[in-house]
């Protein structure tokens, strides 16, 4: 559908919006239950891994709490997007996603820190494990992961918040399988060295995963192109449309961590192309690049330069 936008000095100025996908159901209680099982893991793991000694449960453990805490800003980003706009929120608040996105990474790699330092710590002054209680609670950690990851696995395809919580209980269930290797070895060899060793390493797969998450947060929250779109095509497209002789002022970023938005000027050396033309444009760009949110503005060839077209122009 498109809404024409009057008092403007080009020739037109008209805007074409598909309707938004939604995630196919509503995963407000299974984040909620995803977040509780998780926590309740987090009070499990700090007690015996206090009891047993074991950094590594404790590594095991920080990271969970940096998941629970990604889990309910998730929740919450889930339910603000759902929230109509308001006048002075006039996009909605669906980008609370990205900003959700932001602060889970950031306090992934804070509680990471604070785990690598007793890490090292613990390599210099080792301390006795209870290796089988270590795997023991390990090993409920990877039932609770793998359930929660199941959980959210219906969204994972649809919704990159969703996504994000996905592989974080996917990658949880890895650390907590590492940590039964631990409790193993120490069991059988006596080596306590591999409890502080394996935090290190559990340390650095977070630093590693959490790096590129927020990257991409960062990259968003700066309203950067999304990943998976090519402005450089977006922009041929354009340009390659009937009548249409140049496109500039072109803007492509993203609305939430699931809806991108466009604008454009698109000059032509005729007068307005009419609705249909840009209902096509808002259905191309939706089908080639997942472009949901689409602002198109024509303007005449000969209505002067438009002091937007340079590229630095902003």
């Amino acid at each position: 559908m498109t809404h024409p936008h009057a008092g403007h000095s080009h020739a037109g100025h008209s805007h074409a919006r598909h309707s938004h996908a939604h995630t196919p159901r509503n995963f407000g209680r299974i984040f909620a239950i995803a977040a509780f099982l998780n926590l309740s893991l987090v009070v499990i793991q700090v007690v015996y891994g206090v009891l047993a000694h074991s950094v590594a449960l404790l590594a095991d453990a920080g990271h969970n709490f940096g998941d629970v805490v990604g889990l309910l800003l998730a929740w919450g980003a889930h339910g603000l997007s759902g929230r109509s706009p308001t006048k002075r929120y006039t996009y909605g608040f669906g980008s609370a996603s990205i900003l959700a996105a932001l602060l889970n990474a950031v306090t992934l790699l804070v509680v990471t820190g604070a785990i690598a330092w007793e890490a090292v710590q613990r390599l210099f002054a080792p301390a006795e494990v209870a290796g089988i209680t270590v795997m023991v609670v390990a090993l409920i950690g990877i039932v609770i992961n793998g359930v929660s990851a199941l959980m959210l696995m219906a969204g994972s395809k649809s919704d990159l918040n969703i996504r994000g919580a996905f592989l974080h209980m996917i990658a949880d269930a890895g650390v907590s399988f590492g940590v039964v290797v631990v409790g193993g070895g120490i069991a059988l060899t006596g080596w306590l060295w591999l409890d502080p060793v394996m935090s290190l390493v559990i340390s650095a797969v977070i630093v590693w995963g959490t790096w590129r998450l927020l990257r991409d947060a960062v990259k968003l929250s700066l309203a950067a192109v999304p990943e998976g779109i090519d402005p450089l095509q977006v922009r041929t497209y354009l340009e390659s449309l009937p009548g249409v002789k140049t496109a500039h002022d072109l803007h492509i970023w993203a609305m939430s961590t699931r809806e991108t938005a466009l604008t454009c000027h698109l000059v032509m050396p005729k007068g307005h192309p009419g609705d249909a033309f840009l209902a096509e444009i808002s259905h191309e760009l939706q089908h080639r690049f997942a472009i949901c949110h689409p602002t198109v503005q024509i303007e005449l060839e000969d209505a002067g330069a438009c002091a937007l077209a340079p590229d630095h122009v902003v």
